[in-house]
């Protein structure tokens, strides 16, 4: 039984997440303690919930203390089962949280499995579906695993509301890869969407974008929404490079304005461009798990943070494999190992 400190390192839900698909991968039961000690409200929240369910349903394992608030948690994972799975959150919790999960367990699963998750697409704090598709899923193909996601209704914080659907197909092996650069941009722009909000907000976000970034008219794309799946607003800015693709995203609140709803996104996406990196932040840490049961690999990467850090030891207690962390010529870097 491998024993698990939630308080440890960044002390947050990927703790728990990373250690639900190691325990379905290799047959490791696992006991949680101090779930999700250092955010404000500790313990499982709905989507960390629906994450232990869905590991439970895909694989047919056993837990205790799979309850709303439960701050400590026993999984025993049985064999991952290929097929078809649909999940309902039920909140604005997030389905692409929930989605990285259980996608790469179902990679070593005897069929194809077909995920329908219904609950937040778009809200702060998880990646966006559009993150998934552009710069998650291409890099996971790069290495020899195809998943397809398909964004079918957006879902906003709180009402969430989404539908996502994933399409995973069997891979028994996974190939090393490393990712130094970025390589020649091929493309770069903004999209404001916008649901049960004026337009308005969306023009004037995009506005903020064009001078920050001097982009031009093309670049810059209003999408509009039926009413019916908001209110809601997301500003993504997506730029597509030879070797990686990254979605840097943030979401219009009440009493914050469009600008600072841009700004926040833009410090974000030049903070990225001024680096030498492959990779940001967010796409580093979503690729430490895939390289790891690769057995080796690497990138470059604009920050390390304390959530990587974490979710390198939460890794290397399941697998045979270490995490290095270096620096050099002003670069991070992340090179994963077998021991």
């Amino acid at each position: 039984m491998i024993e698990l400190d939630g308080a440890a390192g960044e002390g947050g839900g990927q703790i728990l997440r990373s250690a639900l698909t190691l325990a379905m991968i290799t047959g490791q039961p696992f006991r949680i303690r101090n779930i999700r000690a250092n955010r404000a409200r500790p313990g499982l929240m709905r989507q960390h919930l629906v994450a232990v369910q869905a590991a439970l349903q895909v694989c047919g394992g056993d837990a205790t203390g799979a309850a709303l608030g439960s701050q400590e948690l026993t999984f025993i994972p049985g064999r991952v089962e290929g097929g078809d799975y649909a999940f309902a959150i039920g909140t604005a919790g997030s389905c692409t949280l929930v989605l990285q999960t259980v996608l790469p367990a179902l990679l070593k699963a005897d069929k194809p499995s077909t995920l329908k998750l219904t609950g937040g697409t778009h809200n702060p704090m998880a990646p966006p579906a559009q993150f998934l598709q552009r710069a998650w899923c291409p890099r996971l193909a790069e290495i020899g695993a195809h998943i397809d996601i398909r964004l079918e209704r957006f879902g906003f914080y709180p009402a969430g509301g989404g539908v996502v659907e994933a399409h995973v197909e069997p891979c028994a092996v996974l190939q090393p890869r490393t990712w130094m650069t970025r390589g020649e941009r091929r493309a770069a722009f903004a999209e404001a969407f916008v649901a049960g909000i004026p337009g308005r907000v969306a023009q004037r976000e995009l506005e903020c974008v064009r001078n920050a970034m001097n982009w031009s008219e093309e670049q810059l794309l209003v999408r509009g929404l039926p009413a019916d799946q908001g209110p809601g607003n997301a500003l993504l800015l997506t730029f597509e490079h030879e070797h990686a693709t990254e979605v840097f995203t943030a979401f219009g609140e009440k009493s914050v304005s469009s600008e600072q709803v841009a700004r926040q996104v833009v410090q974000r996406a030049r903070q990225y461009l001024t680096s030498k990196a492959a990779f940001a932040e967010y796409l580093a840490d979503q690729m430490m798990l895939p390289l790891a049961l690769a057995g080796a690999g690497g990138f470059t990467l604009d920050e390390v943070s304390m959530h990587a850090r974490t979710n390198a030891q939460v890794i290397e207690m399941f697998l045979p494999v270490r995490f290095r962390f270096e620096r050099q010529d002003g670069v991070e870097s992340c090179t994963v190992v077998l021991r």
